[in-house]
């Protein structure tokens, strides 16, 4: 039987058990959905159904008035169908669709988690950016921290890293930026990442709800990348955190699957991988890094497959400024093998950063 299993649905789960399941894919979701195709083409629709059964959880409590059982319902539901779509780029029909469910179910999630959370929508050179603020209860004018997507990751999936920072007292702000998410349809990726962050911050400083003189930044595995190359230009921020992001995404590409190869491809708008090589030559810290000046924390996996583990001591190296390296030795892409040792930690340093 394992023989018959399309090599891309054996590397999909091979690469993101512990990432679904980390952000918010119950194990036992995981292993049947993925134990139950043998066809890359199954993967989307067999995540979308599995999605509609927590949807219909999500309904049923939310009749009976039970709003913080239809908060987990739909923001699992909405999880499972962004885990449908987030490397389905060669049938855009099914992707879309799987795409608006868990939008959809994360809306409806929004108003009924601890604490709840906003949409927003940022103004962005003629277009505009989706986001979503949640602030923590009991605090005035907190900080907050700008969450910066990866290549496939999308703010729908931002829950259980969000509540590492809303637990101690700071604001989440997860925005889809240019080839990201709600975003990945009109506007393709955008090396320059400090303009979206420009934008997003400017949209901060409209609010008299968040403190806009305590602005961090957090970004994962291509928003590794993100963060900091903003971080270089955007003196608003106060500290900074990287997650297993590329030093050089040029150098990357060649050694990166080839689902996230097609991914980071239909994600620039291009339609073959040399035009997307292109693009990653651009994605490079090694002339900015020296600019950041804000504190940069750096988490690294040494057994990461996706991403060389060396970026992040180079990053270190590099920044102009405080660089605090956490390489976790048993650590896999984003370690997400090994959360514990690094999300408590990453929060607890931006909260010293942002809260004395």
């Amino acid at each position: 039987m394992t023989d018959t299993i399309d090599p891309r649905v054996a590397s999909a789960a091979q690469h993101w058990t512990h990432r679904m399941v980390t952000n918010g894919v119950p194990l036992a979701d995981f292993q049947d959905v993925t134990g139950s195709i043998t066809k890359w083409d199954e993967w989307c629709a067999a995540w979308v159904a599995r999605g509609e059964v927590h949807e219909s959880l999500g309904k049923t409590a939310e009749e009976g008035g039970h709003h913080l059982s239809a908060g987990s319902h739909f923001a699992r539901a909405a999880v499972c169908h962004h885990f449908g779509k987030f490397l389905f780029t060669h049938d855009k029909v099914q992707m879309m669709s799987a795409h608006n469910k868990a939008i959809l179910a994360h809306g409806r999630a929004l108003p009924y988690l601890d604490p709840p959370g906003e949409r927003i929508i940022i103004p962005y050179e003629g277009s505009t950016l989706a986001a979503v603020l949640r602030k923590p209860r009991g605090v005035d004018r907190p900080p907050v921290v700008v969450m910066c997507m990866g290549l496939d990751s999308a703010k729908e999936e931002m829950r259980t890293n969000e509540d590492i920072f809303l637990a101690r007292g700071m604001a989440t702000l997860a925005f889809d930026g240019p080839g990201q998410g709600e975003a990945e349809y009109a506007l393709p990726i955008e090396p320059e990442y400090e303009r979206p962050v420009a934008a997003v911050i400017d949209w901060i400083e409209t609010r008299n709800d968040i403190d806009t003189s305590r602005i961090g930044l957090w970004g994962v595995s291509l928003g590794g990348y993100s963060a900091p190359r903003a971080a270089a230009f955007e003196t608003r921020v106060r500290a900074c955190i990287s997650l297993t992001g590329p030093f050089d995404f040029a150098e990357a590409f060649d050694r990166a699957p080839p689902l996230t190869r097609a991914a980071f491809a239909a994600r620039c708008h291009v339609d073959n991988e040399d035009a997307a090589r292109d693009v990653a030559a651009r994605m490079s810290l090694a002339d900015v890094a020296g600019q950041i000046r804000c504190p940069l924390y750096i988490v690294g996996g040494a057994l990461d497959r996706v991403l060389p583990p060396d970026h992040a001591q180079k990053l270190a190296e590099a920044c102009g400024g405080e660089a605090t390296l956490n390489m976790v030795e048993d650590g896999t892409h984003v370690v997400n093998n090994r959360p514990y040792k690094y999300r408590p930690q990453s929060a607890d340093w931006m909260m010293s950063r942002l809260l004395k």
